[in-house]
């Protein structure tokens, strides 16, 4: 392992993933990997959510700018790492030829090469890792390699911010039900002292009043328990 992958990877292992929004993790990210990566002068993190792409991260304002103008245009080196899969190096902004419209955009604001590395993600790409600096052939096989470490660094970083959203919405969600089911409850149990029914009518009480009023079920429930009014009645 060479001296700049090893540094590379201990600044990684450094960084913590548990409860911390991801913006905060990934600007750590970017901010590492331009120290990491020799000639980088700007680091960004594109995603790519269906067909909209955003810069998650950044650090260096040419990263932005040079993001932002292959958005405005649907195509570029970072978006076509991110939905191809594929690392793209542009070594001379000038001469490059796959994308003139940017390239020549992007060398009038100062970007002299990049590198863009795709994000992967259980075999699919979820966006790009974006590399510039101001001078020509800034990038070489040797920062591809770094680029590919942070790129899966960043891929699990996501990941793990999005699963953990996933668990608080399923928590507040479930919550949220309890919630709703003993309120339920509480009604029930009103109207079967009131009226002397069953647990099953009470219930079909509370159903009808949800219809005739248009409101949902566990608020007529709790307009019932705080109010002692049935909706509708």
């Amino acid at each position: 392992m060479s001296e700049g992958l090893g540094r590379l990877h201990a600044e990684l292992a450094g960084v913590v993933l548990v409860a911390r929004e991801l913006p905060d993790v990934l600007t750590e990210v970017v901010g590492i990997s331009r120290r990491a990566l020799p000639g980088a002068e700007a680091v960004s993190i594109t995603l790519i959510r269906e067909e909209d792409a955003f810069t998650a991260a950044f650090d260096g304002q040419i990263a932005m700018d040079a993001d932002e103008m292959q958005y405005v245009r649907g195509y570029g080196p970072c978006l076509d790492a991110g939905r191809a899969g594929e690392v793209f190096l542009i070594a001379d902004m000038r001469a490059e030829d796959r994308w003139p419209d940017y390239t020549q955009q992007a060398a009038e604001r100062g970007v002299g090469s990049s590198l863009s590395v795709p994000l992967p993600f259980q075999g699919a790409s979820i966006g790009a890792l974006n590399i510039y600096s101001s001078r020509v052939g800034a990038f070489r096989d040797a920062d591809v390699t770094l680029g590919e470490e942070v790129a899966g660094f960043v891929a699990i970083a996501v990941a793990n911010a999005e699963a953990a959203a996933r668990a608080t919405t399923d928590a507040e969600n479930l919550r949220r039900a309890m919630v709703s089911r003993a309120v339920i409850e509480q009604a029930k149990g009103i109207l079967m002292e009131r009226y002397k029914v069953t647990a099953e009518q009470a219930f079909t009480l509370l159903t009808h009043s949800s219809q005739r009023t248009n409101v949902k079920l566990r608020d007529v429930a709790e307009q019932l328990v705080s109010t002692g009014a049935l909706p509708g009645t």
